[in-house]
């Protein structure tokens, strides 16, 4: 291995695959409950994570490489060759990991600026990914 490429995983890879996909679900359940608890712009956020974490949980285990250092959805989608209807839902998901968190890219208060029509599609998306990294992560029998 040189400096200049990156590591790649050995027989670790599906455990390493496992952690990551086990915290977008972590971030996926602390998004329902962000949601039902009224804490819009946090579920939002966490969807974006949610979703982030279940793609870079493929990308390792379909590429064995290390998980890409973006948090551009549609860049890991590429990565992962996600299907046009999840690249719509990283589409919608995308921005919100800045939005959802700072005043200057909301233009306002991220805490005012999210309800539940706003939040809760975004973490249908996030579980839409989720399931659909979970169907192509299991093995074909």
């Amino acid at each position: 291995m040189t400096p200049a490429e990156p590591p790649r995983y050995g027989s670790g890879v599906r455990e390493e695959a496992s952690r990551w996909l086990e915290q977008a679900r972590a971030d996926l359940d602390a998004a329902r409950r962000s949601l039902d608890a009224g804490i819009h712009y946090l579920a939002a956020f966490l969807a974006h994570q949610a979703a982030e974490k279940a793609l870079e949980a493929l990308h390792i285990e379909k590429l064995r490489q290390p998980p890409l250092h973006t948090h551009v959805l549609l860049d890991l989608g590429a990565a992962v060759a996600a299907p046009p209807e999840i690249l719509d839902r990283l589409r919608r998901l995308n921005p919100h990991y800045a939005v959802a968190r700072y005043p200057d890219a909301a233009n306002g208060v991220p805490a005012r600026m999210y309800d539940a029509a706003i939040a809760g599609p975004l973490v249908d998306a996030a579980a839409e990914v989720e399931r659909w990294v979970t169907a192509e992560s299991t093995p074909a029998r």
